[in-house]
């Protein structure tokens, strides 16, 4: 192997995480960092536009396209789950929601015996990753890569549903990111002046041209190398050819709660006799790797609307192409944000000591998670159970790289979580029938008005509910024996690897996934180069987030 193939690190995933461990490890100018990503770059006028987040999702040339095991607890439907395949990954292609999550998350990961994870030791983490455009404050910081900024509640429906969360006795809440989580509000974005704010924009393409910083993209890695127990490498594909790289000090692991997992069994880390199954000699009985998957479910309750203000009148292919030449020539319009105004964080029942639904207010109608328009002028709650108590997993088809992995969530396993989902929809309807939508509120749509009865509404779950592509906890951190990463991120039981995304946590936090990723990242990077993990910050901390 000659010296062109040799770096000090090599990250095998180029999405959330990756892209911001190739941004921090690549500034020190004495090392040398290798960022192999499966798919490309991120071009795309539609991934940069956030008002172009449909077309992305219908088209799927920038994930993997996976579908879910047979969900037996969903009438044994199949889930589709798309992945980032693209330079940013999932940040690349999700709705650009701003969304943490609560500091009783945090310290739950502390609780179960990870030291350095608890909030007040991760909010320096999530600071330093962003600029908030609404301004630095206790909670957000102002000299981050990724930029955070408010559309504002300007839309009237946006304002009726935080109205009406107030009319129904919740509190009004500028910025459920701060010092409180419950109540209804704005929501922030990462957008930066009309264009997406990924890992991709923000933290990988301004360091692109580091003389140490190594990119390859079309790659599918296919497995580790270890020396031993050591890791000292990867294997890819690109084209019809297989490429080896050296590790000189670590291989990390940044591809993604279902694709790190199955590198790690691919490559003899795991379940030994799920391994020895498909004809994989283990390397490393490590029964945690692909377990404990987790996800969030979502359900929606749908109106037509009595006035045609709905996000329908973009639709249309000459105000869509108004649109286009207002974003092109201003980077102003409808296609310069993402379309979602405002959110509500309430507790299920009044004695839980957080928020456990989110309640997203959508200014449109889709069907199939938003992959499909339904031509009418109408809004919805997108509802989500925050902490399902569920478990799933990942495990390999075969032994081809090239085969999509076997995921089985387990929705609805618990049937807490269906309890949840439940309270979620009756809430939602609540809001719906507050008098600040009088002015708008057409027929319910979903679940419809016949769907009364707790066995009727969980029927309508069962029968329509959908992934929310918030996969994580599949190479968990921990102590136990079934944890495969320990509280530095270190593969329990071999040398030289490390996995940073959203498969290392725990418990999944209640919220969307992204911003915690990146700030796991931030901080395993301070981990990987030695350095002090920055200051405790406690700013008067209640269910914070």
């Amino acid at each position: 192997m000659n010296g062109k193939n040799r770096f000090d690190y090599v990250i095998a995933g180029g999405g959330s995480a990756g892209c911001v461990l190739a941004q921090r490890l690549s500034a020190d100018p004495a090392l040398r960092i290798l960022l192999v990503e499966a798919g490309g770059r991120d071009r795309s006028p539609l991934i940069s536009a956030p008002g172009g987040l449909l077309p992305i999702m219908l088209s799927g040339a920038y994930s993997w396209r996976y579908s879910s095991a047979p969900q037996r607890h969903l009438n044994d439907r199949v889930l589709y789950l798309p992945r980032g395949k693209v330079l940013g990954g999932g940040s690349s292609i999700n709705g650009m929601v701003y969304d943490r999550g609560s500091a009783r998350d945090f310290d739950r990961w502390s609780e179960l015996g990870n030291k350095g994870w608890s909030y007040a030791e991760v909010l320096p983490y999530f600071r330093r990753a962003e600029t908030y455009e609404p301004g630095a404050n206790d909670y957000h910081g102002d000299n981050g890569p990724i930029h955070v900024s408010r559309p504002q509640v300007k839309h009237p429906l946006a304002r009726a549903f935080v109205e009406a969360g107030v009319q129904a006795g919740y509190p009004h809440n500028d910025d459920t990111n701060g010092a409180s989580r419950e109540g209804f509000g704005p929501v922030d974005v990462t957008v930066r002046r009309g264009r997406r704010s990924s890992t991709s924009s923000a933290c990988l393409r301004p360091v692109m041209n580091r003389p140490n910083l190594s990119v390859i993209t079309g790659a599918h890695v296919t497995r580790i190398l270890f020396e031993g127990r050591r890791a000292v490498g990867l294997s890819y594909r690109k084209g019809d050819r297989e490429h080896t790289v050296r590790a000189q000090r670590e291989v990390i692991l940044s591809a993604g709660a279902i694709n790190s997992p199955q590198i790690l069994m691919l490559s003899g880390v795991g379940p030994a006799d799920h391994l020895r199954a498909h004809g994989i000699e283990p390397l490393l009985d490590l029964p945690g790797v692909g377990g404990n998957l987790q996800d969030h479910l979502a359900i929606t309750v749908k109106h037509r609307c009595l006035q045609p203000i709905s996000m329908l009148k973009y639709f249309s292919p000459l105000k869509g192409a108004a649109a286009l030449g207002q974003y092109l020539l201003l980077r102003k319009g409808p296609l310069a944000d993402p379309g979602m105004e405002a959110a509500g964080f309430v507790k299920s029942e009044t004695c839980e000591p957080e928020p456990d639904i989110k309640l997203l207010f959508v200014m449109a109608l889709y069907r199939n998670h938003g992959r499909e328009v339904i031509p009418e002028h109408g809004f919805y709650a997108h509802i989500n159970c925050l902490r399902p108590e569920s478990r799933g997993t990942v495990r390999l088809a075969s032994a081809d790289p090239a085969a999509a992995p076997l995921i089985d969530q387990n929705y609805l396993a618990e049937p807490q979580d269906l309890r949840s989902m439940r309270r979620g929809v009756q809430i939602a309807r609540e809001i719906f029938a507050q008098r600040a939508f009088n002015p708008y509120r057409g027929d319910e749509i979903e679940p419809g008005p016949a769907t009364l009865s707790d066995a009727d509404i969980d029927a309508f779950i069962r029968s329509h509910a959908d992934a929310d592509y918030h996969s994580v906890g599949t190479a968990r951190m921990g102590q136990d024996m079934q944890a495969v990463v320990d509280e530095r991120l270190r593969v329990r039981g071999v040398e030289g690897l490390r996995v940073v995304d959203a498969s290392i946590m725990p418990r999944i936090v209640g919220a969307n996934t992204n911003m915690a990723v990146i700030m796991i990242a931030e901080k395993a990077a301070d981990m990987i180069l030695n350095r002090p993990a920055l200051p405790r910050t406690e700013p008067g901390l209640d269910d914070a987030a």
